[in-house]
């Protein structure tokens, strides 16, 4: 199936900002692409771009005073068919752990696994390890936390959202990240794309926000927001937690004045 995705942001400015921005998919999925993302600013800047310690795509421009729009769009070929699931997959023990594993066990700065530890310990030490575990953690995070939009905040940690119950898909992320590192279980934040393909439309497109955990050797991908396998998951960025993703990165003040995303699934010729 194709997949056509992207988003118009309009931002002012109260003076030339540098920024950066992480909204372009990771390298993995360039062979995928079937129309190559055009991004097109306004007033036109000059960008450029590099990969940070994660593999992901950046890109630099100054945006200047006053209103300042980008805007990009493309068409992606994707797999028809929900998340994959494999329910025999196991956990590695830490002394096997490939080195790059290691850092998604430690905690950061969304993530407080000091904090969370012995909670996660008294609520899935019981509960079978592996994919299981892992399960069980979403589905407990997927009905602590009320979603709510109007409830959003950016500095909301998972250790806050334990105890707050509401938040937004990072919130739900946070948490299954602190919860299934204190398990022992490398798990990194994931945000991207992801469209409402298959399910009912629930409003309006966003960028989206889940985990992948390592089990057997590979990364897996699990959705405690939405706590059910999903169709055309367009991976932009992954880090430790929210602080080593965000969508742009000012460094000045800026207002936001639009934020249009859209993943819609292309109609068959």
């Amino acid at each position: 199936m194709l997949i056509r995705y992207g988003y118009d942001i309009t931002v002012d400015c109260a003076q030339d900002t540098p920024m950066i921005s992480m909204m372009s998919v990771r390298d993995e999925r360039l062979d995928d692409l079937r129309r190559q993302e055009a991004i097109v600013t306004t007033p036109s800047v000059p960008i450029t771009a590099y990969r940070d310690q994660f593999g992901n795509t950046c890109r630099r421009f100054a945006a200047p005073a006053g209103l300042f729009s980008i805007r990009a769009d493309a068409v992606i070929e994707s797999k028809a068919t929900p998340d994959p699931a494999f329910p025999e997959a196991r956990e590695t023990p830490i002394a096997h752990l490939p080195d790059q594993a290691i850092l998604y066990l430690l905690g950061s700065r969304y993530c407080e696994t000091d904090k969370l530890s012995q909670i996660a310990w008294d609520l899935f030490g019981q509960t079978a390890p592996g994919w299981a575990r892992v399960q069980a953690i979403c589905d407990f995070v997927h009905n602590h936390i009320r979603f709510d939009y109007m409830n959003a905040r950016s500095t909301r940690t998972a250790y806050e959202a334990w105890q707050e119950r509401t938040g937004v898909c990072r919130d739900f992320a946070h948490l299954a990240v602190a919860f299934c590192r204190c398990m022992n279980i490398p798990t990194r934040y994931v945000n991207g794309y992801l469209g409402d393909i298959g399910v009912p439309v629930t409003g309006p497109m966003d960028f989206a926000a889940w985990i992948e955990v390592f089990l057997d050797g590979r990364w897996h991908t699990f959705d405690p927001r939405n706590n059910m396998p999903r169709i055309g998951r367009i991976v932009v960025a992954h880090g430790r937690d929210a602080a080593d993703v965000p969508l742009i990165h000012s460094f000045g003040p800026h207002v936001l004045k639009n934020f249009t995303v859209w993943t819609d699934e292309v109609p068959a010729a």
